[in-house]
């Protein structure tokens, strides 16, 4: 079930949900406003003559920091990564779902392409996959609102939570986005 204002508030107020920083004005009526980060992940076009997601291609992108006074231009058609301000922690017992903000959408900004799932036992900040679909540039300006994270209680706690050994956890504890890592598991 998704959780309720109230019932996200209880979870924070005995640490099992960790959402920092939040202001009170932040917690929706069934999720959890967050922000923009200052820094992106721009890919460089020059240095690869395509992506291959089975070996790491060090230099494949670039980190570019945006500030309030000179904020990050986002053209249509352009994909980058960018971060929450937010560091999330969940317990082995609650998973999330990182959700856009509809007037944000509206617009044409898209905040994932497919990373929207946050695993139990999750810690760090969440990496954001931003793609402008609209015909403008849009201005994105760290310390936006960007999206918002809903929580659901599971049935049981998993066995092996997000981060575990043997698990293959590629981006727990990260702080600012964090580019794709290439997977290590093949069938």
């Amino acid at each position: 079930m998704v959780l309720s204002d109230r019932s996200i508030k209880e979870q924070m107020a005995v640490g099992r949900i960790v959402v920092e920083p939040c202001e009170p004005a932040d917690i929706q009526p069934s999720s959890v406003d967050l922000h923009l980060g200052p820094s992106f992940q721009v890919f460089r076009n020059s240095r690869y003559p395509y992506i291959d997601p089975s070996v790491e291609q060090r230099g494949l992108m670039d980190m570019v920091e945006a500030t309030p006074g000179e904020p990050f231009v986002l053209h249509p058609g352009e994909f980058v990564l960018g971060a929450t301000i937010e560091r999330v922690v969940l317990p082995s017992d609650i998973v999330a779902r990182l959700e856009g903000k509809s007037s944000l959408g509206r617009l044409g900004l898209l905040i994932h392409s497919t990373a929207g799932y946050v695993d139990p036992g999750w810690s760090g900040s969440l990496t954001l996959e931003l793609s402008n679909v609209a015909n403008l540039p849009i201005v994105l300006t760290p310390g936006m609102l960007i999206g918002q994270i809903s929580f659901m209680h599971m049935t049981t706690p998993v066995d092996r939570p997000y981060g575990s050994p043997g698990l293959g956890s590629r981006y727990q504890g990260q702080v600012e986005p964090t580019p794709s890592r290439p997977q290590r598991r093949s069938r």
